[in-house]
């Protein structure tokens, strides 16, 4: 029986225009020497994929799974089984778990094996980041467990911003802060560093003020996790105390929420980070702002960085003490839904899109 092939993109000048394509499905005898084809099984669909695509051109994130144009593929994060390899050390039927496109299949080049991993080296993909271009092997990943694939994919690679962005800040010492505030502060990236930074405030002995801002709508599910000291809506920031010393980490990309944040503390304001873009479609007003000058954080960029400084055992050690935990939290509250077919992929897409997913709940996509 010859597989099917679908593969969902959307428009890279347009988000809201999207389509299912039909190219002709991969046989083994299609498989250059060196090559593994995998079957893509399932992957998770958040937010972040939307700052994914929204972001696309400025951190090429396009360019991991080309289309023609105008379509792009979205990149998002999954598990996949090896359908057909000539490569002497993949073997057929090992599952792998990593960055995918929103298909039924992808050609992959594994090189620098090890027992844990491959990197896809395609020629296409070396000059992307390292850590976009990696695939676990589940049976070595000693955080894997078959029951958790569904967070593993919808937290995994959110955590690990989270956790960067955790350490980034307290090797600053949080820039001598007051308060950090988060905005977007339902997304699960928010979600994920709020934890972070409230789980570890007692070792830490810095008694600093983790602070929400989000909308009217979700104030209520926000307030319930317990994971902030204070959640105001996104109309209220005039009821903070400009006199605080703040930390901001952006996670909406939102120009308005962001200029009204940086005039209210001015100079106040000690550091602000871009992270996500949540709110894709009012991203902008990033110039000339009181306080300190916003700057992008590119988690792989900064892994890269502190993993030559620490080394990427420590770093893993440390995320797997900080993942524990808050997957035990995470469990419950959110409600994992598996959705399956092109149709009901597209349908998800546009609902997160559109932010009409509600902050606990967990997409699933099968293609």
């Amino acid at each position: 029986m010859t597989a099917s092939n679908r593969t969902f993109v959307v428009d890279q000048n347009d988000l809201d225009r999207c389509a299912t394509l039909e190219p002709p499905a991969v046989g083994a005898d299609q498989l250059a020497d060196g090559e593994a084809l995998l079957a893509i099984d399932h992957f998770a669909f958040t937010a972040n994929n939307i700052t994914y695509a929204a972001l696309g051109k400025r951190f090429k994130y396009w360019d991991f799974f080309p289309a023609e144009a105008p379509w792009g593929q979205i990149p998002v994060w999954g598990f996949a089984d090896v359908a057909a390899s000539k490569h002497p050390d993949i073997k057929t039927g090992t599952r792998v778990y990593g960055y995918l496109p929103m298909a039924n299949q992808l050609i992959v080049k594994p090189g620098k094996i090890s027992k844990s991993s491959f990197l896809d080296t395609a020629e296409h993909r070396q000059h992307l980041a390292l850590a976009y271009n990696q695939y676990l092997f589940t049976d070595a990943d000693p955080a894997y467990r078959v029951e958790h694939e569904a967070l593993q994919m919808l937290l995994r690679p959110l955590l690990l911003t989270s956790f960067l962005l955790d350490d980034f800040l307290a090797s600053q010492d949080f820039f001598a802060a007051d308060q950090v505030i988060l905005t977007s502060a339902s997304s699960k990236t928010a979600l994920g560093l709020a934890f972070m930074l409230s789980h570890q405030r007692q070792t830490r002995g810095k008694p600093l003020t983790i602070t929400a801002l989000t909308s009217t709508g979700n104030v209520s599910f926000v307030e319930s996790l317990g994971y902030y000291d204070r959640v105001v809506s996104y109309d209220a920031i005039d009821t903070l105390d400009s006199s605080q010393g703040t930390v901001s980490v952006d996670f909406a990309g939102n120009g308005e929420v962001l200029t009204a944040l940086h005039k209210h503390f001015a100079d106040k304001m000690l550091f602000s980070s871009l992270v996500g873009a949540a709110h894709w479609d009012q991203r902008g007003g990033e110039k000339n702002l009181p306080g300190a000058e916003p700057e992008v954080f590119f988690a792989p960029g900064y892994w890269e960085t502190r993993g030559k400084e620490l080394g990427n055992a420590v770093l893993m050690r440390r995320f797997a003490e900080l993942w524990a935990p808050l997957v035990k939290s995470v469990e419950s509250w959110m409600k994992v839904t598996t959705v399956e077919g092109q149709e009901a992929i597209r349908q998800a897409y546009l609902d997160t899109l559109q932010g009409k997913v509600e902050p606990d709940q967990g997409l699933i996509l099968k293609p």
